[in-house]
């Protein structure tokens, strides 16, 4: 039987400052291959390339990724200041409607670091542009130097509520998380559940409430080392139950007359 099709957000990049690119980590797709079992496909996230439509017709689930540039404050009524940082704005335009597509058909969705905050953006919530700088908070932004290993080990607890969706996903109500964002969820939507947070207190875990689907989404960066990492595992392997449980029904549904 075929695999899943997961469509991974791709993200805009200039490559030695002469070719634009549509990328996506090769950490992202391993996840999505051998952790969640499904195959995956980079999405080119310009609507001028692709549309919605398309898009929920041919995936049977997304993966929203981290991404250096953030989403827009525009989208939550704010207006840009430097603290905000770059942006991708194609991208914004394909994954804000995607998001609330998905919520309405059921359609699963993995949301990680930018797209964890995309999630709260298309449903009503707003964002902090800057984590560090908030009175009480620990710095979450990736360290500077050193090597990948380096970069993504785990720095902090994630503590998950008592009997919630995460805590039952992954069978302990406290993981070990790495860390690599500078903005954060400041006003959840009104749907958004809160369901997991690190010891300052930031939200790192989230699920939108009364969903028909899968629609976990982590602060932190789960597709490093996914195979082996206990927190990352079952959260990708959920996700790919998700995604074949939605690709199954796809099947059995009656083929629309000409």
């Amino acid at each position: 039987m075929a695999r899943p099709l997961v469509g991974i957000i791709g993200n805009c990049y200039i490559i030695d400052d002469r070719f634009p690119v549509h990328a996506g980590g090769r950490m992202n797709s391993e996840a999505i291959a051998r952790a969640a079992g499904c195959m995956p496909l980079i999405v080119p996230s310009d609507p001028d390339l692709v549309s919605v439509d398309e898009l929920l017709d041919h995936c049977d689930g997304f993966l929203l990724t981290g991404g250096r540039p953030n989403v827009h404050p525009q989208h939550y009524g704010e207006e840009p200041t430097e603290a905000h940082g770059a942006f991708d704005e194609a991208r914004d335009a394909i994954t804000l409607p995607l998001i609330r597509a998905c919520v309405d058909r059921g359609q699963p969705f993995l949301g990680i670091c930018r797209g964890f905050q995309e999630v709260n953006v298309a449903m009503g919530g707003t964002l902090y542009p800057e984590i560090r700088d908030l009175p009480g908070r620990d710095n979450h932004r990736m360290p500077p130097d050193g090597t990948l290993e380096e970069q993504f080990e785990l720095r902090h607890k994630v503590t998950f509520a008592e009997g919630g969706v995460f805590h039952r996903l992954m069978g302990v109500q406290e993981v070990m998380t790495n860390t690599l964002h500078g903005q954060g969820i400041r006003d959840a939507a009104s749907r958004i559940v809160i369901d997991g947070h690190a010891p300052d207190g930031t939200p790192e875990a989230t699920y939108v409430q009364g969903a028909p689907g899968f629609t976990l989404s982590v602060q932190w960066h789960p597709e490093w080392n996914a195979v082996n990492d206990p927190a990352s595992r079952p959260l990708f392997a959920a996700f790919g139950d998700a995604a074949r449980d939605w690709s199954e029904a796809k099947l059995r549904a009656p083929r629309k007359s000409a």
